[in-house]
């Protein structure tokens, strides 16, 4: 069983509600639903005409010609989608059915003509023991002082989000419920904003908005298990169906309200919290509003693919683009052609502003390389850019990146090469820790957790499917590093990590018996930019 896992995110403690609900459908829930899946089927329909090459359309010339194509590397013919529409009905798809009562069918079935209970009445074909319920109940409980890990997992082609519960003084990690998803996920964002329907009127939440290989953007609510549909979708799939289907007539191109192409990062803004920016394949930045579900702005300020973003901590409207352009972007939001431009010398792979100092920021190559900028020092062309200081950090991608929120200077970079490497800075001069292989093939993810009485522990994943939290601060050669700052770190304590393995046919042949050996504190790399 081959799988990966693309994506992590934290989610505070005491923000989980501590009983999450079980889904229920009623007849408005019914309506949505039914809507949605109508609309997907418009779209299987779409598809399979222009497969077929029949759809009509002037505008779907490139779209047909890319379907037969591929209908031809599969060595298929017009038979094969002739038999599919056959088996599948698909030219009555959406002829209303109905019953011997005259009534409506639906993809569930007549579930309108179920029987509909009171919440205090009970369903007299079905009555569950109320032991049992508790039983359930319990073990759906999330206590205030257990984190939430949302994981983007791609495990046999099947696409999901594993939300995860940490409970770090039992050193315990369990999938708690799992969301199921449209394509391979790209990049996951906590939101403390409820999106969508919203019928207790609540003005905090647990939600995750979660970019895929689609261009919709899907936004879930995370207190609610055994989800059918999200709560809302932000893009085209979110559309009124009329309106769709009008768009649909010619290839989607590059446009102001929605994504055509894959999403590759979401940063929510924490001082406006109704807002969204996400980046794509398209070559685009877009700005969402989440009580409206509508994209606000678009941005076009990348030549290429556009794979990282990051909000100014105190400049709340100033947004840090990185893209496969080789260039990094902080552009003012209100006006987006006042913006600064630095280059660097391979394609970007995070971008992430200094906490502790928000005039600097940093950022990661697919060449290895870690870059620490000063935005005040705004160069002519990118190609003038001057980092304060460089660092060859890995022989491959530096794929993730994290800085600590609560130790300044404490920062992590991830690679291809399967390593994790923790680093101190100090005096603008970055000295490496301790490097690790944590079992999870090559490393697509690294994050400290957002709690300071975790602010040690990081999620590590990557291409074997399974996740690694590690106590950084039970490691010997950190805590030494930070003694001075932290005195409760005096003395050596046994390491520890927690984890959930997964089945995987990769091997790592390179990972011998001194996999986890501190190596020598040392620059590795280290290249100072000073201007002088």
């Amino acid at each position: 069983m081959s799988s990966m896992i693309t994506t992590t995110t934290w989610v505070k403690r005491g923000v989980a509600a501590q009983f999450p609900t079980k889904y229920e459908i009623d007849e408005a829930e019914m309506g949505r639903i039914s809507k949605l899946a109508r609309m997907q089927l418009e779209d299987a329909k779409d598809d399979m005409n222009a497969a077929q090459g029949g759809s009509g359309d002037e505008g779907d010339d490139a779209m047909v010609d890319d379907s037969e194509e591929k209908t031809a590397a599969k060595g298929t013919d017009s038979t094969d989608d002739d038999d599919v529409l056959k088996e599948f009905d698909m030219d009555n798809y959406d002829k209303e059915e109905r019953d011997e009562d005259g009534e409506k069918v639906t993809m569930f079935g007549n579930v309108q003509s179920l029987a509909y209970h009171q919440p205090n009445e009970e369903d007299p074909y079905l009555v569950i023991p109320e032991d049992e319920d508790d039983e359930e109940r319990e073990e759906l409980q999330i206590m205030p002082t257990d984190n939430l890990l949302l994981a983007g997992k791609v495990e046999d082609e099947v696409a999901h989000l594993e939300v995860y519960v940490y409970e770090d003084k039992a050193d315990n990690l369990y999938v708690h419920h799992d969301i199921m998803l449209p394509g391979i996920p790209l990049c996951t964002e906590w939101l403390d904003i409820p999106v969508g329907k919203n019928p207790d009127g609540r003005t905090q939440g647990n939600f995750v908005a979660i970019g895929t290989m689609e261009p919709d953007i899907e936004i879930w609510d995370l207190d609610v298990v055994d989800c059918m549909y999200p709560n809302a979708i932000l893009g085209q799939g979110g559309q009124d169906a009329d309106k769709m289907k009008k768009k649909q007539k010619k290839k989607a191109k590059v446009n102001d309200e929605y994504h055509i192409d894959a999403v590759l990062a979401l940063a929510a803004n924490r001082q406006h919290r109704n807002l969204l920016a996400s980046a794509s394949a398209d070559k685009t930045v877009k700005l969402w509003d989440l009580n409206t579900a509508t994209c606000a702005k678009s941005y076009s300020n990348h030549k290429d693919k556009v794979c990282s973003l990051d909000w100014h901590p105190t400049e709340s409207t100033i947004l840090l683009s990185g893209s496969y352009d080789r260039t990094v972007v902080a552009a003012d939001m209100r006006a987006p052609d006042a913006q600064a431009r630095w280059g660097v010398d391979a394609d970007v792979e995070c971008v992430r502003w200094d906490s502790h100092d928000t005039n600097f920021f940093y950022v990661t190559t697919d060449g290895g390389m870690v870059y620490r900028y000063d935005m005040r020092n705004i160069p002519a062309t990118p190609a003038e850019s001057k980092p304060v200081w460089s660092l060859q950090a890995h022989d491959s991608s530096v794929s993730s990146f994290d800085i600590n929120r609560y130790i300044p200077g404490f920062l992590v970079t991830g690679s291809t090469d399967k390593t994790v490497k923790l680093w101190s800075v100090e005096n603008d001069r970055p000295t490496l820790i301790v490097t690790r292989k944590l079992e999870v093939g090559k490393v697509f993810s690294t994050s400290f957790a957002p709690d300071q009485e975790v602010s040690f522990r990081l999620a590590v994943a990557g291409s074997k499917g399974n996740v690694q939290i590690w106590d950084a601060s039970t490691n010997g050669a950190v805590r030494r590093a930070f003694v001075s700052r932290l005195p409760d770190l005096a003395g050596d304590v046994q390491e520890r990590t927690v984890g959930l393995s997964a089945d995987n046919d990769e091997s790592d042949s390179d990972e011998g018996e001194d996999d986890g050996e501190d190596e020598p504190r040392g620059g590795d790399g280290w290249e100072s930019m000073d201007e002088d």
